[in-house]
């Protein structure tokens, strides 16, 4: 299991630090909420933050584009560093065309679905994708509770990609927590998005090992 902490609950005032803390507590990835005030309510960051930090930090920049027309910016968030970039199927018409514009550009395609959203929106493109992200909750605001039937769209969702025997892998995000993530990783998720269940139980190593444990032997 990857534990990707959620940067949309982090000090903003201290990203450079709170990127520091997270590489110090054994964290790999890291995960930046793009959001546009558009495709959903609140506004956040840009690539010009991705590419201040970048010079500052050795994370995988997990970046998660909540953005109308995604494919105005996929040059600018790649050039700016982010190592992998997630776009979300209901945000652009052509969809596979961005997800072979983020591989062209050099980074890794994912593609992410709101709750509502079926698993077929993915289905033919999921040999060209590094990652599908499930959202648990509808994207916008942290803190969220997480949506239940989530679980088996993830228990689908991975059958899918078994069946064509597929390296992709699949993220949740939202309501994340220590208490539910061993049924999140037992389902078939691989990588684990959380903003406030692990930005507001400081120290960051000792968090960062309370999934661990609680995801247990099922990690995947």
């Amino acid at each position: 299991m990857i534990l990707s902490p959620s940067l949309l609950s982090c000090d903003f005032g201290r990203l450079a630090e709170e990127l520091a803390a997270l590489e110090a507590a054994g964290l790999e990835w890291v995960h930046w909420d793009v959001m546009d005030g558009m495709f959903v309510p609140n506004i956040t960051l840009g690539p010009l933050i991705v590419k201040a930090l970048r010079k500052r930090s050795k994370l995988f920049f997990d970046v998660h584009l909540m953005i109308e027309k995604p494919e105005r910016y996929l040059h600018e968030f790649v050039d700016a560093g982010a190592d992998l970039v997630c776009v979300h199927a209901e945000a652009t018409v052509h969809l596979e065309r961005a997800v072979a514009e983020i591989a062209r550009l050099g980074a890794k395609p994912a593609v992410a679905l709101n709750p509502a959203t079926p698993l077929s929106a993915v289905e033919y493109l999921l040999p060209q994708l590094s990652m599908v992200l499930v959202m648990s909750v509808n994207p916008g605001f942290g803190g969220q509770s997480f949506i239940p039937f989530s679980i088996e769209k993830v228990r689908r969702l991975r059958a899918m990609i078994d069946e064509q025997n597929l390296s992709t892998l699949i993220q949740l995000d939202g309501g994340v927590t220590v208490e539910n993530c061993a049924q999140l990783v037992e389902a078939g998720a691989d990588v684990l998005v959380s903003g406030s269940a692990f930005f507001s139980h400081p120290p960051y190593d000792e968090r960062h090992l309370a999934f661990q444990e609680a995801a247990g032997q099922s990690a995947r």
